[in-house]
């Protein structure tokens, strides 16, 4: 999926209390790219992740997958064409806690509707490292392991695209290391296109694409 960012910008408040998160964001993504974007706190990353993935609305530009500008759909579009296109990954792990590790990444299939592909699952559990883990609960889980449960229910509806909004920030080095080499490798696997937003150059530089934000504004670093 071909996504394109026009002028994307965010502003909040007014006169003198007015902040420009994001300044005119211009931006392609490619099918099977995998992207970093890094900054400090309050550089703007977050904000624009939330405009790329549609959870938030621009103050000015436009936002394209495959032509479709996908701020012109409806709410109830919207939230459809999220569950049905775009796998999310937070700092939060947001399991749900009375639910099993198995009913958690099965719960984007619940709501569309959608039978599980057992195959699939098996498959990708087993990659995370999950298998014998899923009749737990999400207090029952170390840090890494509900991560990864978080991971799998990203992208059991086998979506187009994941953003990972600094996924490794709740876990110590060693465990978010290995969350996102399982991440990188899941991803060539299935080949997905995966957008991190992180603080952290070693995250960032596992990308193939790397992208710094300061004060709202974006820019491709070269890699050599």
């Amino acid at each position: 999926m071909f996504i394109k960012a026009e002028n994307l910008g965010k502003v909040y408040g007014s006169g003198e209390n007015k902040v420009i998160a994001l300044h005119r964001v211009n931006l392609e993504i490619f099918e099977g790219d995998f992207i970093s974007i890094m900054g400090p706190s309050g550089s703007g990353k977050s904000t624009l992740i939330h405009l790329l993935s549609g959870l938030d609305f621009p103050t000015e530009g436009n936002l394209f997958y495959e032509g479709q500008d996908i701020y012109g759909l409806s709410d109830k579009k919207l939230s459809a064409f999220r569950r049905r296109h775009i796998g999310f990954i937070f700092q939060q792990f947001n399991l749900l806690p009375v639910l099993t590790a198995r009913e958690n990444v099965l719960m984007p299939l619940l709501l569309d509707r959608k039978q599980e592909d057992e195959a699939y699952f098996n498959e990708l559990t087993g990659l995370l490292g999950i298998s014998d883990r899923l009749t737990h609960l999400p207090h029952e889980l170390s840090g890494g392991q509900q991560q990864r449960v978080a991971i799998a229910r990203a992208l059991i509806a086998k979506p187009d695209i994941i953003f990972a909004d600094e996924p490794t920030g709740n876990l110590d080095s060693r465990s978010g290391e290995e969350v996102m080499k399982m991440l990188v490798n899941i991803r060539q696997k299935f080949g997905n296109t995966l957008v991190v937003i992180t603080h952290d150059r070693r995250i960032a530089q596992m990308a193939q694409r790397r992208f710094v934000i300061v004060d709202g504004i974006l820019q491709e670093e070269e890699i050599s």
